[in-house]
């Protein structure tokens, strides 16, 4: 991939597009939910239920996913204020607008309520309200979500040294340190603020030595963008023809130019970085965008 800002610079740099896996179910989100998919048909369960935001990647690919295999899908929404104009929520909001159009049934909460999510009390709640579903977690991350993402390296990327991947809840980038060859490094990017997800991505990993964070370019924490990251993706497609969300892979891009032009890496470094999808938020995002008279995204 040649891209100006790296030119000159001895660092091979290349693109794993797992975002063109399926046109809705991309990314990270395919390879989470394929094996959740498959328990809930051995459990014989009917219903998925999970979690997420407004404009929540995750939420539209469950839908999705629970469309085309013929589950019923709950999404179990943060932020009760959205359920007082439901119709006008779907007319702005085009993550949510596609995740009704495939049928997923929403259940808005409050904020504080939200944060009680994973309680006891909080899911006997909902299966009272429900009835009996397979609860897949927010963001996907549970063991067998790991196992998908485990899949993304093949043999043949045994070639790179580093490989590269942007961070939500830590279930792809612990796939990846436990499917990565023994003389390669693979480095995080996460997309929140704070140093809590070495302790989300532990229990997963086979592997305590051969990974990294790097917690300096999440540009003030979740869904936070500034002109100069969105500069950057656009700029990034101009030349590539590569499409970045703001949330996760264009972050971690730019994070991976950025330590390139400041020669973090070894001159002859052979670097992967892995497209986890997420491209359906650029429609809501460009929506913030437009509100706050920032450049939109291309």
């Amino acid at each position: 991939m040649r891209f100006s800002e790296i030119d000159k610079y001895d660092i091979s740099l290349f693109i794993k597009r797992e975002d063109q896996l399926h046109p809705f179910i991309s990314g990270n989100k395919y390879r989470k939910l394929k094996y959740n998919l498959a328990e809930a048909f051995q459990q014989n369960k009917s219903s998925l239920l999970t979690f997420g935001g407004a404009f929540s990647n995750h939420i539209a690919a469950t839908a999705a996913a629970g469309f085309e295999h013929n589950f019923n899908t709950i999404g179990v929404i943060r932020g009760d204020e959205l359920a007082t104009n439901l119709k006008e929520v779907l007319e702005t909001n085009p993550t949510l607008k596609f995740a009704s159009e495939h049928n997923m049934q929403f259940y808005f909460v409050s904020r504080s309520d939200y944060r009680n999510k994973t309680t006891s009390h909080f899911i006997k709640n909902l299966e009272n309200k429900f009835g009996d579903f397979y609860l897949v977690p927010e963001g996907g991350t549970n063991h067998f979500a790991v196992k998908g993402c485990e899949e993304i390296l093949s043999e043949d990327d045994k070639q790179f040294d580093i490989i590269c991947s942007s961070i939500g809840t830590g279930g792809t980038i612990s796939g990846l340190i436990n499917s990565a060859k023994n003389h390669q490094r693979v480095i995080g990017f996460p997309a929140l603020k704070g140093d809590f997800l070495k302790n989300e991505i532990n229990p997963y990993v086979r592997n305590m030595d051969n990974w990294s964070l790097n917690t300096n370019y999440h540009f003030g924490g979740y869904a936070k963008i500034s002109k100069e990251l969105i500069t950057f993706i656009n700029k990034f497609k101009n030349e590539t023809n590569i499409p970045l969300d703001p949330i996760y892979t264009g972050k971690m891009l730019f994070g991976i130019v950025d330590l390139i032009k400041n020669r973090y890496f070894k001159k002859g470094i052979k670097i992967l970085a892995i497209h986890t999808g997420g491209l359906q938020g650029i429609e809501g995002m460009n929506v913030l965008l437009k509100k706050k008279n920032l450049p939109q995204i291309l």
